[in-house]
């Protein structure tokens, strides 16, 4: 082949990995086979960096039907019903495109949901920037990547119809080369609705639904494999473009078609396209495929075979078929005005077979191409960025009054109301969801027909991460499952979306590796098994990674919906207590970033057995009716804790966080949450506590209005301006 060494290069394939595929092939590979590998072999595809640390997830567990392996993972949530979940990163994508790129990823998610027979109810995502509020070319740009990806999101969401139910938005100047954009999707099924991505049974048939391929997205999953340089823009055509209009129809007609009995697997053509959906069914069934390239629906004129099988054109699926019950399925799709082509057959040869007219155009086999694709065990080491930070403390903080650092970190972009955000999405359609976003710590969503509900988080602290990897990615499992458990639903299983930097440098790797044993580690602790997730690496540019972001979706059940507890303070007079230990614990906290310019210091005490124990207690006293509200600390600490809880009910508090030092109200100590309880419920509720082996203290009152915590004296319309104002005027400050 001429000019392999740029054809190799271009395609992301080393030496050794060309002289593999001759090896596999047992001869030269021609260019569709090298596309193919390539994409397979991408990292965005076969994980090849991370696999080896993904082994040992716990995923398995009673209540979990299917974990990771499948286009999503799925829990059995009683009386028949399984809820589906994942959540996945469009990070690269949305840096070069930033509508396109998260509206994309927002669709991709929702087909892997519904491509396992479930509806889709709830959305949530996870938003890293730069610093918004810098007044040079940094914070520009992004406020322009922010002001694009919330758009793509919402436009694609909201012509879904899939309300969005949570989210959490975060900056760090770490991100102003690769912007973090991570979808999540939740659909509900009946458990023995599900359906898989398999192409099994001899003969039967595969069938292409959905929009035409055009050129769009070609090599998306290499490019996302790759570090961004300067060049970033100029990879703009290997960003998808989507058009969820069609992508409601695909749904509609997808769930109808299920109802036929006629499919036998199914599965999106997402990242790698057509490649990856028709290898991924063969695969899982151990079968082989022969598909018929000139059969594939084009909206370009003269593509390629090889065009043809790495486009990622949007809003497509491959299904395969009973053979003689094709004609049921075209009559749906053709209802819905969806393209439908049989393109191909399910054989026993092993062997992929792609032809062009009479043409056979690759013939490659397929559990090498899944199998045998290349497993790294990169070399780790320990950044020497730790030793420089681990010791640096508080103390080294601008010396500033509670009262000024309260105002300062209320109105800061990491923490002020970001109903800029929130309020471009649709969050009431369907009319099932039980809390409005921006206004609990996690979304919860009513399960029709039951008096079932769903409570779902997304959550990491990528300053916690930063410093310690271990214990600040059991931090995020900790506190994604924190979210859930102060609405009275249990936490019973996440997905994640680990977000890292250039896996050829051994720092990242280790702070990967660390990353998931920390996961491991919470995960069996609190019985919440890995169900589905994605790896994103390569989120670098320039040399300069982000900071590991192992953002984590946990996904809970509320037994009886009429139950569900919220984080609005309900009524003035009612007492207010704050459970589990408070430290000096500044460690990647806010405090430190804004008055220390700092991400630094020792991580706070990470306690598995004591964060379950919480969680026990808070679910059980809002079993027994003893709670009127509740909301967990985190960024932030005790004082942003309870004036957002002020801000968002218009009522005030007075007390005091009886700490050694009032510094301490800004402490990020993990495994506490405030909880407010009425007159009528204290004796009740102090006779209860106890049983818990936690510390309860009784911090204070909830008030008509404003705040009064120790020497911090804030009045309700201050409080109202810094957190409900200040976020929108970062964002349009150049509009």
């Amino acid at each position: 082949m001429e000019n392999l060494e740029s054809i190799l290069k271009s395609h992301k394939l080393t030496p050794e990995d060309y002289e593999h595929i001759k090896k596999i092939l047992n001869r030269e590979p021609n260019l569709v086979e090298i596309g193919i590998f390539s994409a397979m072999w991408s990292e965005h595809c076969s994980y090849k960096s991370s696999r080896v640390y993904l082994k040992g997830f716990p995923t398995e567990a009673p209540w979990v039907i299917q974990g990771p392996g499948e286009n999503a993972g799925v829990i059995d949530i009683g009386d028949g019903d399984a809820a589906v979940f994942k959540m996945e990163s469009h990070n690269h994508p949305s840096f070069i495109e930033p509508f396109q790129g998260a509206a994309t990823g927002v669709g991709g998610i929702l087909r892997d949901v519904f491509t396992m027979g479930a509806r889709p109810v709830a959305n949530m995502n996870s938003l890293r920037f730069g610093n918004i509020a810098d007044k040079g070319e940094e914070g520009k740009l992004h406020r322009h990547l922010l002001r694009g990806v919330v758009e793509g999101i919402s436009s694609y969401g909201n012509c879904m119809g899939v309300p969005m139910l949570a989210g959490e938005t975060t900056f760090d100047e770490c991100y102003a080369g690769n912007n973090l954009v991570n979808a999540f999707t939740l659909g509900l099924v009946k458990s023995d609705e599900i359906f898989y991505g398999k192409a099994q049974g001899i003969g039967n048939s595969v069938i292409y639904v959905g929009s035409k391929t055009g050129r769009d997205g070609l090599g998306g999953a290499v490019m996302s494999s790759d570090s961004f340089g300067a060049d970033a823009k100029t990879k703009r055509p290997t960003v998808q473009v989507g058009d969820p209009f069609t992508e409601k129809l695909l749904l509609e007609a997808c769930l109808e078609a299920f109802k036929t009995g006629a499919i036998i697997g199914i599965q999106d053509m997402g990242a790698a396209g057509l490649t990856s959906s028709s290898f991924e069914m063969a695969s899982r069934a151990g079968s082989g495929m022969i598909m018929w390239m000139d059969k594939v629906p084009m909206r370009e004129e003269g593509m390629t075979p090889y065009e043809l099988m790495l486009s990622e054109s949007q809003e497509r699926m491959l299904i395969c078929v009973y053979k003689g019950r094709e004609k049921e399925l075209e009559v749906i799709f053709d209802k819905w005005d969806l393209d439908f082509a049989v393109i191909g057959e399910v054989t026993d040869t092993g062997n992929m077979v792609l032809t062009w007219g009479d043409e056979v155009v690759c013939e490659v086999p397929v559990a090498p191409i899944t199998d045998e694709a290349p497993c790294y065990t990169r070399p780790i080491a320990e950044p020497k960025y730790l030793a420089e930070i681990v010791n640096i403390g508080v103390e080294s903080c601008k010396k500033v009054r509670p009262q000024e650092a309260l105002e300062t970190l209320m109105a800061h972009q990491e923490v002020a109301d970001k109903s800029f955000i929130y309020n471009q999405y649709d969050s009431t359609v369907q009319t099932n969801s039980m809390t409005k976003v921006g206004r609990s710590d996690a979304g919860v969503i009513r399960v029709k027909g039951s008096n079932k509900a769903l409570a779902v988080s997304v959550d990491c602290n990528p300053r916690q991460v930063y410093i310690n990897p271990r214990l600040g990615a059991s931090a995020a499992v900790m506190e994604a499952g924190r979210n859930v458990a102060t609405t009275g639903a249990r936490p019973l299983a996440i997905t994640d979306c680990l977000n890292f930097g250039n896996p050829e440098n051994p720092e990242v790797m280790w702070q990967f590796k660390e990353a998931c044993e920390g996961i491991k580690e919470a995960c069996r602790a609190l019985h919440t098994p890995v169900v589905s997730g994605n790896v994103s690496l390569y989120n670098e540019t320039n040399k300069v990674s982000v900071f590991p972001t192992p953002s984590i979706g946990m996904v809970g059940l509320l037994e009886d919906a009429n139950k569900l507890l919220t984080n609005e303070f309900k009524k003035a007079g009612n007492s207010v207590f704050l459970i589990g230990d408070t430290m000096s614990e500044f460690g990647g906290s806010l405090y430190m970033k804004v008055f220390g310019n700092a991400v630094a210091g020792k991580h706070p005490e990470v306690n598995l057995s004591r964060e379950l124990i919480l969680w026990d207690m808070v679910i059980e006293a809002n079993k027994k009716g003893l709670l009127e509200s509740a909301k967990d600390l985190s960024i932030g600490g005790l004082a942003v804790a309870l004036s957002k809880m002020c801000a968002l009910s218009g009522l005030g508090f007075e007390g005091k966080g009886g700490f050694a030092s009032e510094l301490d109200n800004f402490s990020e100590s993990l495994s506490r949450v405030i909880v407010e309880v009425s007159k009528e419920k204290e004796e009740e509720f102090m006779r209860f506590a106890p049983s818990y082996a936690l510390k309860v203290m009784k911090i204070g009152e909830v008030r008509d209005r404003d705040i009064k915590l120790d020497s911090i004296s804030l009045s309700s319309e201050k409080l109202k301006e810094l957190y409900f104002e200040s976020f929108k005027k970062i964002v349009e400050q150049d509009l």
